[in-house]
């Protein structure tokens, strides 16, 4: 349990706080790359850690990740003429360039008065099919993202993100525990077709969930333990990676692995993000039919939005029947909205001096303590947890091991990225 400052401090990620100058230390997903997908495409809003920015891609196909409003009179540049390297402000035809930049006042031509302006900018890459910022200070910035999935062509890798109305961590803490999904998700394992028929969708129905947590430099390898075979225990091994992500494993051999990160909007919203990835192979295209109408971890969207289709709005679709038979343990179709739908449901931000946690809520204990560790860090100028490749170049597992055997050694090499060989589940 937290008392009502710890939580104030890690639920509040705007600038000036203590999480928010943390998170901007990071190199942080801001849109797919497909949002942007041409020279002179249409701008996109985005909200990052309580920011309103504006990304665009100009006539030269340079990436820009700017204030949203123009500084003449607070016009949301949105409405903008995207054309001849910058983007125009409709309305008096201020133009920006791409690091934010006024190069043009038409009313006050060659007085050198544009030079003057300059928006917020942040620097941006596209890597892995995303569109990367870094809006910390430019001498603290981290090397490049070096996940797996990040680095493999793209036919073995699927991404999505999702809109959720919930602070960012009740979201990542759902993702860094484990034992939830014998309950909440039992229904559809054994219907998904990306999970069902699997040894482990069958083992992971146990309720009956032991935890082995290490750490790691740059976060926390969750190993939730479930019976199995008499004499053999089923291991799960989730990796949380700093600030906010997971890399969870499959419930079968052949199935590819998954991730998640939960970026804050605001303090209030958040973007989950989804990534599928297969270390050896491109991903079939039953597999991706199945992602792209929302299943497996990913979800339904509302065409041309990133909103959910079963959302707060509507009760997600709510199935009692569904719920009472047991093809949906909660009422509620599909893993992702499953999670979604339960957080959101704590409220904007959970108060967290009211919980009561139990032993199967460690993960979640220990993350917390990561955070603040590097708070702590930081105002001593140590290094940050989660920006080495050495930190990001790990897989999740999943193995069956015998009751006496050493599960943090096959822990250890379980997780380690081998590029071109198998991962390791069951």
């Amino acid at each position: 349990m937290l008392n009502a400052q710890q939580n104030e401090t890690l639920t509040r990620t705007g600038p000036g706080t203590r999480m928010g100058e943390l998170f901007r230390r990071y190199w942080i997903p801001a849109l797919l790359a497909k949002e942007l997908p041409e020279p002179d495409c249409p701008p996109v809003r985005v909200g990052l850690l309580s920011e309103k920015l504006l990304a665009f891609r100009d006539s030269e196909g340079k990436l820009g990740l700017i204030g949203e409003f123009c500084a003449h009179r607070g016009v949301s540049l949105w409405f903008g003429r995207n054309e001849e390297n910058g983007i125009r402000c409709p309305y008096h035809g201020w133009k920006y360039d791409v690091n934010g930049q006024c190069v043009d006042v038409p009313s006050e031509a060659n007085t050198g008065y544009c030079d003057k302006i300059k928006l917020t900018s942040y620097p941006c890459v596209e890597m892995g099919g995303i569109i990367w910022t870094y809006m910390g200070p430019p001498d603290k910035q981290p090397p490049l993202p070096s996940f797996e999935w990040v680095e493999l062509p793209e036919s073995h890798r699927f991404l999505s993100k999702r809109f959720q109305e919930s602070n960012y961590l009740q979201a990542m803490e759902g993702g860094v525990d484990s034992s939830h999904v014998s309950f909440l998700h039992r229904g559809e394992l054994d219907t998904d077709p990306l999970h069902r028929n699997t040894q482990g969708a069958k083992y992971a129905r146990s309720t009956n969930t032991v935890f082995d947590i290490l750490e790691s430099p740059g976060g926390l390898v969750i190993g939730a333990r479930r019976d199995a075979e008499p004499g053999v225990h089923y291991w799960r091994l989730t990796q949380w990676i700093m600030p906010w992500y997971t890399l969870i494993p499959p419930y079968g051999g052949g199935h590819a692995l998954n991730g998640h990160a939960w970026v804050p909007i605001d303090d209030e919203n958040c973007i989950a993000w989804t990534m599928t990835f297969h270390p050896q192979r491109p991903l079939s295209a039953d597999e991706i039919s199945a992602m792209e109408s929302g299943r497996g971890v990913h979800c339904d969207l509302i065409p041309g939005t990133f909103r959910p289709v079963a959302n707060r709005g509507n009760d997600y679709l709510m199935d009692r029947e569904g719920q009472k038979s047991g093809r949906y343990y909660s009422g509620i179709k599909g893993l992702a909205i499953q999670d979604a739908s339960l957080q959101e449901s704590m409220g904007p931000i959970v108060d967290r001096t009211r919980e009561n946690l139990v032993s199967t809520d460690n993960a979640i204990l220990m993350a917390r303590q990561r955070l603040f560790e590097a708070l702590r860090g930081l105002d001593g100028g140590k290094p940050l947890p989660g920006v080495e490749r050495s930190h990001q170049q790990l897989r999740s597992a999943s193995f069956l091991l015998d009751v006496n055997g050493d599960f943090r050694e096959k822990a250890a090499d379980a997780t380690l990225v081998r590029p071109g060989e198998p991962h390791i589940a069951v």
